[in-house]
C-alpha cells in the first residue's frame, strides 16, 4: 500500500480543483450563502455528471465510474472531498456520493442497483435521512416506521443534502426488526431548514406524513447494518476533506503573512509567527498521512463487504487527528490575517464554520478514540 497519490488521482484533483476555480471562488460562495440558496445546482451537475464524481463508489458494472483499473475507489473519493473542502464547495458529494451510496452498497438489491445507477448517472441526488451528528459506534435507532400500507411516518433531525436530494434513504422501524426504505421527495415529505453552524452545508429537519415507500433491505434486531456501514465510511473519507480545509488555511495564511507588513516588514519574518505556522504544517502533514491511510485502506475493503479492524482503526485515527488539525488551522487563519480575517467578507470564518461542524460530525474525536481501545488493544480514555 502507498499513500501517494496516483497520477489518476492528481489528473482527477486537477480537473476538480480547475472546475471549482472557475465556479466556487470564495466571493461566489460567500454571495449564494448571503442569497439563502447555499447549494449550487449547476456546479453539481458539472461535478457529477461531466467529471463523473456521482459514481466513484459505485462499482464499474452499475454504472459506476472507471478512472482506474477495476473501477474507483474510496481513494478517488478522498481526492474529491479534499478539493471540496479547499474550497468549502456547497455541492452534496458527501451526502449523496458517499453516505447514500455507501448504503445503498451496503443494502444490495434490485431497488438499490436501480438507484445506484441512477446516482452515477448524475441523474438524481439522494440523502440518508440521519442526523449529521450521529455516531458510526452508536447509530442512532429509527425515528421512522414502516406502516403495514407501505408508508413511512416519522420524524428526522439534523440531516444534510434533504433540501436537494431526490431520493431518501430513510432507515425504519419494522414490526420485527429494521429496515432501509427509498422515498422519492416529490411524495408527503417536509424539508424543514433549521440554522446550521455551516453556512455552506445546511442541515434540516425532514418529516414522513404517511410517505409512499419501497423497502431495499430488511434485518433482525434493533441494528441497522446499512447505516452503520455509512457512517463509518463516511467518517473516514470525511477526513479528507478536514484536510483539504486545513491545506487551505494553512497555504492562505502564509501567503498572507508574507504580504502583510508591519514595522516596516512582513508579519511572515516575525519568530513567532513563523513557529506557530511551522507546528500547523507539521499537524497538516500528521493529518495528511492519516486521511491518506483512511482512504487507503477503506479503498481495500470491499464496498458491499464488512469492514476489517485495520480499516477501523485508520477510519478512527483519521477522525480523532484531522477534526482537531482543521480546526486549529482555520482558527489560526482567522488570527493570522488579523483585523480583516475577522470580518465577514473574508472566507476565513466559512472554513473556520466548516472545520467546526465536520469536527462534530460523524463522531466526535473523543467517539473515535474510545473506539480505538478495541481494535488497537489499547486501554480506553478515562
Amino acid at each position: 500500500m502507498t499513500l501517494l497519490y496516483t497520477e489518476v488521482e492528481e489528473e482527477l484533483r486537477a480537473a476538480v480543483r480547475d472546475l471549482l476555480a472557475d465556479k466556487c471562488s470564495p466571493s461566489a460562495v460567500l454571495d449564494r450563502v448571503e442569497s439563502g440558496t447555499p447549494y449550487d445546482a449547476e456546479l453539481w451537475k458539472a461535478l457529477a455528471r461531466d467529471i463523473g464524481v456521482a459514481g466513484l463508489l459505485i462499482p464499474e458494472e452499475l454504472g459506476g465510474s472507471a478512472s482506474r483499473k477495476g473501477g474507483a475507489s474510496a481513494r478517488e473519493a478522498a481526492v474529491v472531498l479534499e478539493e471540496l473542502g479547499r474550497a468549502v464547495a456547497p455541492v452534496p458529494f458527501l451526502s449523496s456520493a458517499v453516505l447514500a451510496t455507501q448504503a445503498l452498497l451496503t443494502a444490495g438489491g434490485d431497488i438499490a442497483e436501480e438507484l445506484l445507477g441512477r446516482l452515477a448517472a448524475g441523474e438524481a441526488t439522494a440523502t440518508l435521512a440521519v442526523s449529521f451528528a450521529a455516531s458510526p459506534y452508536a447509530p442512532p435507532n429509527p425515528m421512522v416506521t414502516l406502516g403495514e400500507d407501505g408508508t413511512v411516518t416519522g420524524t428526522v433531525t439534523g440531516v444534510i443534502g434533504a433540501e436537494v436530494a431526490d431520493v431518501l434513504l430513510v432507515p425504519v422501524r419494522l414490526a420485527q426488526g429494521t429496515g432501509l426504505c427509498v422515498v422519492e421527495a416529490s411524495a408527503a415529505v417536509r424539508v424543514t431548514p433549521v440554522t446550521s453552524l455551516d453556512l455552506t452545508r445546511p442541515i434540516a429537519t425532514v418529516s414522513f406524513a404517511s410517505a409512499p415507500a419501497r423497502v431495499v433491505a430488511r434485518a433482525d434486531g434493533l441494528e441497522v447494518p446499512w447505516v452503520w456501514e455509512a457512517l463509518v465510511r463516511g467518517a473516514g473519507l470525511l477526513a479528507s476533506e478536514q484536510l483539504g480545509v486545513a491545506e487551505w488555511c494553512l497555504t492562505t495564511t502564509v501567503a498572507y503573512v508574507k504580504e502583510r507588513r508591519q514595522f516596516a516588514r512582513p508579519v511572515g519574518s516575525f519568530q513567532a509567527v513563523k513557529h506557530r505556522l511551522a507546528d500547523l504544517w507539521l499537524e497538516v502533514v500528521g493529518a495528511r498521512a492519516a486521511a491518506r491511510n483512511a482512504a487507503a485502506r477503506l479503498a481495500d475493503t470491499a464496498s458491499a463487504g464488512p469492514l476489517g479492524d485495520d480499516a477501523a482503526v485508520a477510519v478512527a485515527v483519521a477522525q480523532a487527528h484531522c477534526g482537531a488539525v482543521a480546526v486549529h488551522a482555520a482558527e489560526e487563519c482567522v488570527q493570522l490575517h488579523g483585523g480583516i480575517g475577522m470580518t465577514w467578507e473574508h472566507p476565513a470564518h466559512l472554513y473556520l464554520k466548516r472545520a467546526k461542524a465536520d469536527q462534530i460530525a460523524l463522531g466526535t474525536p473523543g467517539d473515535h478514540r474510545e473506539a480505538l481501545a478495541g481494535p488497537a488493544d489499547l486501554p480506553a480514555p478515562a
